[in-house]
């Protein structure tokens, strides 16, 4: 059986926009982030519209299976399509990321686990008190010329086309989800994040932050050194902490964990 012991969140529309575009949902079972699409018509409504309709497909209670989570993400896909429209300005397309973990069920063993959903480039780490290990892949140009040696990760980081996403809510009338199986075990700890984080604090400077502040408000602390590194865009974070069975079980087998975990990565192509 597993329990979330903690949840800190923290959500804050930094130190240059007047807009915070973000949106997220933290109630169990379900931890998202959405970020609405800058620079797109109504990209704060477009966030809002997807994790109210997450919170309306997947309320608490019963955990949702594994394609109930895929539908509901299909679901919110419609939703947010719907904002889009024309105006004098020609075709206003509303659009969001959405990424987060979510305790599924499955209706055959009746197992529990964690299920890692991306649509964007949020993304959702998993923190085993010493090490920060990236879970989603973005969905973004950089991160593809990365993937195909063209560019290093340094390069990317001030790329002109850093900020260009390849998926989003309400992009296309499908959606192409990504997602991941976790087996439950011990202790873990999710962060769930926003862009507005990781273009401000390297991977390792949110590991320091986190092994100050876990116990404390991690959310805040994490938001806080981002806008104090410049803030250039809305900031938005979920950690959760989780208990299976004994806390004491959690050790240093985590990374074990997360490399048996991609034997149960299910990515599902939707259309």
């Amino acid at each position: 059986m597993t329990s979330v012991v903690d949840v800190s969140v923290r959500s804050d529309v930094g130190a240059v926009r007047h807009v915070n575009e973000d949106s997220m949902l933290a109630a169990d079972p379900v931890f998202v982030v959405a970020d609405g699409m800058g620079g797109h018509a109504r990209g704060d409504v477009a966030s809002q519209t997807a994790v109210e309709t997450l919170a309306r497909v997947l309320p608490g209670g019963a955990l949702p299976t594994p394609d109930e989570v895929v539908a509901a993400i299909d679901e919110a896909n419609a939703a947010v399509r719907a904002l889009s429209g024309a105006d004098e300005s020609g075709i206003a397309v509303a659009g969001t990321t959405l990424t987060g973990v979510i305790r599924v069920g499955d209706p055959e063993s009746g197992d529990e686990r964690w299920m890692v959903v991306n649509v964007g480039d949020s993304r959702v780490y998993l923190w085993d008190g010493r090490a920060l290990t990236q879970l989603s892949v973005d969905h973004s140009a950089v991160q593809e010329l990365v993937d195909a040696g063209l560019i290093t990760e340094a390069q990317a980081a001030v790329h002109p086309e850093r900020n260009v996403i390849t998926r989003a809510l309400g992009a296309e009338d499908l959606v192409d989800t990504d997602t991941m199986l976790l087996p439950q075990r011990g202790r873990q700890t999710f962060l769930v994040c926003s862009d507005g984080l990781t273009k401000e604090l390297s991977d390792e400077r949110i590991a320091r932050i986190l092994a100050d502040s876990m116990g404390d408000d991690p959310a805040d602390a994490l938001v806080t050194a981002a806008i104090e590194a410049g803030g250039r865009d809305n900031v938005t974070v979920v950690v959760v902490e989780s208990v299976t069975g004994e806390a004491d079980t959690a050790s240093a087998e985590t990374q074990d964990r997360v490399a048996e975990s991609r034997s149960l990565e299910d990515t599902r192509p939707r259309g």
